[in-house]
Formats: C-alpha cells, sequence, structure tokens
C-alpha cells in the first residue's frame, strides 16, 4: 500500500518529541505539508530543524503555542486558518494517588488533554465538512479502557477522549470526513527511555531486561510483552489519516499489544 498524502496540510499538536514527532515524521513522509506545534519557539524549531534532516524533500513548518489554553488553541488557529489531517496529540500525565489529587490537577490535566482537542477540532471540523474531506484523530491511551489505579484523573481524560470522538463522528454522516481515536499501550518515547536507562542501573540490567520486566510487571496482560517503538504507533495513525482509511469513522482504534481483555 503507498499512502500518498500529497496536497493535505496535517498539524501535529505536541509534535517536537516522542509520539507526536514520530507521527509528523510518517505523515511528512507520506507527502503532506506537516506543522509542529509546542510550547516553545526554541523547541518548535529544533524539531522543524530535525525533521527536515529525517525526510528529504520534507514540507514542514512550526508554530509555537500552548494548546492547554484557550488562547493558545486561539493563536494556533490564527496562524494556520485551516488544515486537512489534524492529530490532537498534545497530552501529560503523572502518577499520583487518587486522594492526593487536588481540584488543580484534574483540572490542569483536563485543560491539556481534553479541551485542547475539544477547541481544536471546533475550529476546524468545520472547514473540513465544507471541503468534504478531513481526519481528526485523538491519540488516546489503553488508560482510557484499563484505567490505571496510580493516575486515574489521567485516565479519565482519555475515556473523554474517546466519547468526544465518537460524538464528533456523528456531525460528519455522509461526508469523507472522519474522526477517530488511537489507543496506545506502553512506547518506548523519550521520557519512558530515561526511566528505562534508571530502571535498569537500579536493578543492574540490561535497559531492554528492565523494559522487559516493566511490563510483565505492571501490565501483565500484554501480548506483546514488550513496549512499542514510537514509529509503530505512528504507523497505525498515518493509515487512518489517509484515504485508504475511509471506511474507519468513530472508531476507537487499539494499538495497546493486546493489554486490554476484550473481543470489542
Amino acid at each position: 500500500m503507498n499512502i500518498d498524502l500529497s496536497g493535505k496540510t496535517a498539524l501535529v499538536t505536541g509534535s517536537t518529541a516522542g509520539i507526536g514527532y514520530a507521527i509528523a515524521k510518517g505523515l511528512a513522509a507520506s507527502g503532506a505539508s506537516v506543522v509542529l506545534n509546542g510550547r516553545k519557539q526554541a523547541t518548535v524549531d529544533a524539531a522543524v530543524s530535525k525533521l527536515s534532516g529525517d525526510v528529504k524533500g520534507a514540507k514542514v513548518r512550526g508554530i509555537a503555542g500552548d494548546v492547554s489554553t484557550a488562547a493558545g488553541c486561539k493563536a494556533l488557529v490564527a496562524a494556520l486558518p485551516d488544515v486537512d489531517i489534524l492529530i490532537n496529540n498534545a497530552g501529560i500525565f503523572e502518577p499520583k494517588e487518587f486522594v492526593d489529587i487536588p481540584d488543580e490537577d484534574w483540572t490542569r490535566l483536563f485543560e491539556t488533554n481534553v479541551m485542547s482537542g475539544v477547541r481544536m477540532a471546533r475550529s476546524y471540523l468545520p472547514g473540513m465538512l465544507k471541503r468534504n474531506w478531513g481526519r481528526i484523530i485523538f491519540i488516546s491511551s489503553e488508560s482510557a479502557l484499563n484505567i490505571p489505579t496510580e493516575m486515574i484523573h489521567y485516565g479519565m481524560t482519555k475515556t473523554a477522549q474517546l466519547a468526544i470522538a465518537r460524538g464528533l463522528a456523528k456531525l460528519t454522516r455522509g461526508t469523507a470526513v472522519t474522526v477517530n481515536s488511537v489507543l496506545p499501550g506502553p512506547t518506548m518515547s523519550e521520557g519512558v527511555e530515561t526511566f528505562v536507562k534508571d530502571l535498569a542501573r537500579q536493578n543492574n540490567q540490561s535497559e531492554t531486561e528492565a523494559a522487559a520486566n516493566f511490563v510483565k510487571q505492571h501490565r501483565p496482560g500484554s501480548l506483546l510483552q514488550r513496549f512499542a517503538s514510537v514509529e509503530e504507533i505512528a504507523n497505525i495513525v498515518v493509515f487512518v489519516a489517509s484515504k485508504e482509511a475511509a471506511v474507519t469513522n468513530g472508531a476507537a482504534i487499539r494499538a495497546e499489544g493486546g493489554i486490554v481483555d476484550t473481543i470489542a
């Protein structure tokens, strides 16, 4: 299958590193004009330079803006009035005991993980419907279905994304616009790599052993039995963003290595 996104403009929020950067790279390699986003201009500029080197001939630019705020979303949309592909990837997490999570943390995670996608979709969906083509993809998590007891507030935001994506998909009935969610499981992004290295040193293990043991201990239901790579998650997202995925709409697409023990 040759995925060709030539002529399409894609915005990936929170895309200066990790899964977001890998998605942006995959979209650029498929011919899309990609807009990277992050909170700091210097970080965005560095990511644009890196992607230009990683993908020969990439059409890429960056727009700095904090999408966890209404003002940041408004500024981003003002700088980029229309997109064909919106990847709502920006998100944060933090392990914390339920009784120790103050209202402020619930609000902060909700604003970043949920309202960023709501605001961006609200801005870009009308144009997609008018042009009769578009893709909106929420990067959720297996934690949306397998709520982690160590960060219930994070799991709540990921479940909310599924509900929003499904509801928005119903607004696209009879059009060539789709709205979907992708649910990664444990993924070896930059932050996780640092965590695994520290874990390996503490337990006198190789990084491969430390990563495998972590998955077995903390995600024992995993059929993959390892962390996914950011590229493996990006491959799923790029497909869902393509014209080849036209019949996939309103779906919560699991890319979590079989952790969630259901057949639906």
